[in-house]
């Protein structure tokens, strides 16, 4: 990123404030580049005055309006910029008041970004625009007081989105440019934001709906449906009257349970649209609203075809009864049932507004019929007593109040038909984005709604079973005599018939509670209205569902969790009404119609309801259970505890209702849920999952770090010095390949360079980096720190990376493969590294490759990265470049590592530019860097076990060949011994593996290793220290000395001729590397020691050197020398 401009913030310094004697002959304002800052001054006194004589008033012409109404709040005060050049109607400096300079806050600015979101307004600050600032207590500060604006998400119908000065304004030096990104707190837009926030941005001629008209009167129509007026008689005459009520409070406790959670997640933060999808996402996060929101859509969907269905059977049952059928039963339902939908889809279409209408006028009706049949059954009529009316009567009653079960029913299996008609109490909630306000509106009017229809249900229920009897025969003549009185029982004797004689006659019996379905029509007093009310109750609810679906569907789109979907995403009109989702509605609806058999498909429907319910309750257990900050509905009469016994309850009512339908609606939840884990929509609500999963992890480590290590448990945690994670790809792979699902990998990064440290930019990387690394399945953290040179910042990770347990213990370098090219003083570095980590307790592994590991110089190889990250937008895209070949330790300087975009390879690939062809050697490093990206295949993994550091040597082969890449590998282990001991050390050697349970292929002792190196092997080390020697004996002590500290790498004559022995076993053992393992996958060996203080680092780097040297890929291995295997259980 380019050093800001300094310029501006000088004046802001050096150069002295000039006041605008006149706000309205203020000049428009010049260019960026001329502008400097004029700052209207204003003293608590001077404001006093201003507001005494109205010049405030004044002052505020010439300002355009939403400056105004700014100010008449008392919140911002307008200001322009001087010319610099003294052009413009400016005051000359001398009129500045002495007391002026009091207050040196940065003035706060307000500028427009119009961005993607079509007119979205970002109101922050920066030093180039027309100048807001606060009066805060009688100050000028831009230090904000608190306002609801800024805590808005978008630019939403509730108001406009304003943005608080960010700290960087407020605490950094005046010549820090304040942020460069357009969104200081990091507020960047999710593409269902995006789009809320343009759906937002005309607000003018948007029907909204308060709680009345938008929930109240959805939920009670769609409560109120068929079963009312057609199966409520049934269920009495199969229940009685006590377990009816039984049935009925059952179900209003589902659903009141229900109600009780949806208004508490409703009123825990702003609801847009989408009903039950929104809320069930935006709780428990993509998985399970993804998946709940498509059953649910096509649920409804359904639904609508049902209930036309319905209402198209009636018709046709008036048709029969006239005889007036066009064709037959089944063809008229279709013909009706097509009709009927063409009309409730215009309806629809035409808009949210004519759709409430409809179900106003669709309300009265229903409401209507209802009074019409409580009307009818106090009004006994003679001619209706023998189809079992009489009425109200306590012999009656009684008759009715116990249960009698016919034709293989049970309490259950009723309960299961009674259940559908108290569904539909999300109606009002699917609407959620049309509501004024939806956190006041959904609990009002939804547990409002469940209260009066489930009044009414006991109503129903008590009054049918109260005044009419279970059987009649519709018979005038079943009367009884009065000689034959006193053998009657039944509670119709009373009134003068004996319907026994059809009951005993095979039940033909075709009147009272259990045998006619229209037996409401015939209690009430007029019996059309009946009728009409059922058209009402199976229209408003077909309406209700066909608004319904494609709302949910429409935000289900808008969210992108699915593919292929996001066309029916568009809305039109100010209401953005889902025409497209209309016409899907529209098109799914119809087939099922035409189907005309609903049997199958019913329960199904009400399981996905019922799933949809229990996933509601699950949520509000789930937010109340993670005890996350954020939850905190203002509805308080909630219990995590009754929420969870609420989603029980709708499961267990699910396989009451259709075990098979329940179990298919599992089936197709865990499916769906399966598919959106996979997929990982890249969205972040903030979910209760995300809650919760923090708070275990949380409650896990703090637990972790009371119990004491063991040695059974010990697990390599990896502090891997990679810099920027795809820098040096090879170490993060290898390392990767035996810390994955085992032990801890975090990628170090130590920042360097003469610049002042960017802290924000580290902050931004961190987050970049660490979703890189998500994004290529690395189970890593990166973890990036500012020092002034590598050594300080690796000891700063070794000290602070990690937390409780979950704290490094291996240190991971790459090998410095130019350690001879470059300053000796970075190999002094380099080596001390090592010694930390010693010091620290830490144990020390080094990768070398022969061709290198670092990567970041070769344009273009970071090809995966750039194409995972086009989805998040061109600021995500990362490739690490530098004009020259690094070494490949961590010493990378910010300035050369991280490019702009516009020099980054990945946007010249997109952009088709031509790329310069690799060199040879860049190749060979560019495969080599990937090759433990790939299966292994057979092969051998040689571990050179020299020296026991506690077995770290041997548990990291031993991890690596237990993955899948390396799991065809052998591992075959080299130790050192004497020759006449040979069998010996090989069966001592077999026997401890195989007491810590690692397999191995071959052991070969070695007994040569202390046999003299060729000679010409030592003349090349010789000639490879010489320029690296201090030859203290051609000069004085004193110089010497001199030299020695300011160049502490070099090697002393003395130093030499004391580790001669040691530098000649480790030329030695690089020829018998070369012997046996020139064609291994992997070399494993133990690390050599330096003394600290007595070796010097180009001794210990040379002896490194000359140890892997033309070797395959070699892994120097040294533990903490703790044990970290065991053959105890």
């Amino acid at each position: 990123m380019s050093e800001p401009s300094s310029a501006p913030a000088e004046t802001l310094v050096s150069e002295n404030y000039v006041l605008a004697p006149d706000a309205g002959q203020r000049p428009s304002g010049p260019t960026p580049s001329q502008s400097r800052f004029q700052v209207d001054l204003v003293s608590e006194a001077a404001g006093a005055s201003e507001e005494k004589s109205g010049s405030s008033e004044n002052s505020a012409e010439g300002t355009d309006p939403g400056a105004g109404g700014e100010e008449a709040k008392g919140r911002f005060r307008v200001v322009n910029f001087a010319d610099p050049n003294g052009s413009g109607s400016a005051a000359s400096p001398e009129g500045m008041p002495p007391e002026g300079l009091q207050n040196g806050d940065t003035v706060m600015s307000e500028t427009s970004l119009h961005s993607s979101t079509g007119g979205q307004h970002h109101y922050h600050y920066d030093t180039h625009t027309n100048t807001y600032y606060l009066r805060t207590f009688g100050h000028n500060t831009i230090d904000a007081v608190p306002k609801i604006d800024f805590y808005r998400q978008t630019a939403a119908p509730l108001g406009e989105k304003l943005m608080r000065p960010t700290l960087s304004e407020l605490h950094d030096e005046v010549d820090k440019e304040p942020f460069e990104d357009g969104f200081p707190n990091g507020d960047e837009l999710t593409p269902a934001e995006e789009a809320a926030a343009k759906e937002a941005a005309e607000p003018k001629g948007v029907v909204k709906f308060g709680w009345i008209k938008g929930v109240l009167v959805r939920c009670m129509l769609n409560i109120w449906g068929v079963m009312l007026f057609i199966r409520m008689t049934w269920i009495v005459g199969q229940a009685g009257i006590a377990l009816s009520c039984v049935i009925v409070c059952m179900a209003s406790v589902v659903t009141t349970i229900t109600g009780l959670s949806t208004s508490a997640i409703a009123t825990n933060g702003f609801v847009r649209g989408g009903g039950a999808y929104y809320l069930i996402s935006r709780s428990l996060g993509p998985e399970f609203g993804g998946s709940i929101g498509l059953i649910f859509a096509f649920a409804n969907a359904v639904a609508v075809a049902m209930y036309v269905v319905g209402f198209a059977e009636t018709v046709v049952e008036l048709l029969k009864g006239a005889d007036a059928l066009m064709t037959d039963e089944i063809n008229d339902i279709r013909i009706i049932g097509t009709i009927t939908v063409i009309v409730l889809l215009g309806i629809s279409v035409a808009g949210m507004e004519w759709e409430a209408k409809a179900q106003i006028v669709l309300l009265v009706v229903l409401v209507t019929a209802i009074v019409n049949y409580f009307i009818g059954s106090f009004i006994p009529v003679q001619s209706k007593e023998s189809a079992g009316f009489f009425r109200y009567d306590a012999q009656i009653m009684w008759e009715n109040i116990g249960p009698d079960f016919r034709q293989g029913e049970t309490f259950f299996s009723v309960f299961a038909i009674f259940f559908p008609a108290a569904t539909g109490i999300l109606a009002g909630a699917n609407i959620s984005g049309d509501l004024a306000d939806p956190q006041m509106a959904i609990p009002k009017g939804t547990l409002l709604a469940i209260l009066i229809t489930g009044i009414v249900y006991l109503g129903v229920v008590v009054s049918t079973g109260s005044c009419i009897v279970r059987d009649a025969s519709g018979n005038l003549n079943d009367t009884v005599s009065s000689q034959f009185m006193a053998n009657c029982t039944n509670a119709s004797c009373k009134f003068g018939f004996d319907f026994s004689s059809c009951r005993i006659s095979g039940n033909s019996c075709r009147y009272g509670l259990q045998n006619d379905f229209q037996v409401m029509s015939l209690v009430s007093g007029f019996s059309p209205i009946i009728s009409a009310g059922i058209f009402s109750a199976t229209l408003s609810s077909a309406l209700a569902s066909l608004v319904s679906a494609p709302k949910v569907f429409q935000a289900l789109c808008k969210d992108n969790i699915y593919p292929y979907i996001g066309i029916f995403a568009k809305g039109y009109g100010k209401n953005n009404e889902p025409l497209r989702g209309y016409i899907l509605t529209f098109g799914i609806a119809l087939a099922f119609i035409l189907i005309a058999e609903l049997n199958i498909i019913a329960p199904i429907i009400s399981n996905f309801f019922l799933a949809s319910y229990a996933l509601i309750n699950f949520s509000v257990f789930h937010a109340s259970l993670a005890n996350s900050p954020g939850w905190r509905p203002s509805f308080k009469y909630y219990n995590m505890w009754v929420s969870l016994a609420g989603a029980i309850l709708c499961c267990v009512v699910m396989f009451v209702i259709n075990w098979a339908a329940a179990l298919l609606t599992n089936v197709i939840v865990m499916a769906l849920y399966i598919y959106v884990s996979h997929k990982k929509p890249d969205v972040n609500w903030g979910s209760s999952t995300q809650a919760l999963t923090y708070q275990q992890a949380l409650s896990h480590t703090l637990h972790l770090s009371a119990v004491e290590d063991h040695v059974k448990n010990f697990r390599p945690q990896c502090l891997v010095m990679t810099g920027y994670p795809n820098s040096r790809p090879a170490l993060l792979d290898l390392v990767h390949s035996f810390t994955k699902n085992v032990g801890l990998m975090i990628c170090g990064h130590v920042r360097m360079g003469y610049r002042k440290p960017n802290f924000k930019d580290l902050a931004a990387d961190q987050s970049r980096y660490q979703r890189w690394l998500m994004r290529n399945e690395t189970k890593a953290f990166y973890t990036p720190v500012f020092a002034e040179d590598l050594r300080q910042g690796s000891q700063y990770l070794l000290q602070a990376a990690g937390l409780g347990r979950l704290r490094p213990n291996t240190l991971v370098l790459g090998f410095k493969n130019d350690w001879r090219d470059g300053d000796m003083m970075n190999v002094e570095t380099y080596i001390n590294m090592i010694h930390d980590a010693f010091d620290f307790q830490y144990g020390a592994v080094i990768l070398r490759l022969k061709e290198g590991l670092d990567v970041s110089h070769i344009q273009g190889q970071d090809e995966l990265l750039s194409s995972q990250d086009k989805s998040s937008g061109a600021k995500d895209i990362i490739v690490s470049i530098d004009t020259s070949k690094d070494s490949d330790c961590d010493s990378s300087k910010p300035s050369s590592k991280t490019t702009s975009l516009q020099n980054s390879p990945a946007v010249h690939k997109d952009k088709k530019s031509p790329t310069v062809p690799l060199n040879v050697s860049d190749q060979r490093l560019l495969e080599a860097s990937q090759q433990f990206q790939h299966k292994q295949g057979k092969g051998t993994v040689d571990v050179w076990w020299l020296f026991d550091d506690g077995g770290l040597t041997l548990l990291i082969p031993y991890l690596l060949t237990n993955k899948k890449r390396w799991k065809e590998c052998k591992i075959r282990v080299f130790i050192g011994g004497k020759i006449n001991r040979i069998d010996h050390d090989r069966r001592a050697m077999a026997t401890l593996l195989s007491k810590f349970r690692i397999d191995f292929s071959d052991i070969t002792v070695l007994g040569d290793i202390n046999t003299k190196p060729k000679k010409e092997h030592v003349a090349a080390f010789e000639e490879m220290v010489e320029p690296y020697r201090l030859k203290e004996d051609n000069m004085e002590l004193e110089a010497a000395e001199g030299l020695k500290n300011s160049e502490p790498w070099r090697i002393t004559d003395n130093e030499l001729e004391l580790y001669r022995a040691k530098t000649n076993r480790q030329i030695r053992l690089n020829e018998l590397l070369k012997e046996h393992s020139s064609i291994a996958n992997l070399i494993v060996m133990s690390l050599p020691l330096a003394r600290k203080g007595a070796v010097s680092s180009a001794l210990y780097m040379a002896w490194l050197e000359v140890l892997s040297k033309d070797l395959p890929p070699i892994l120097f291995v040294r533990g903490n020398h703790q044990s970290v295997l065991t053959f105890y259980s």
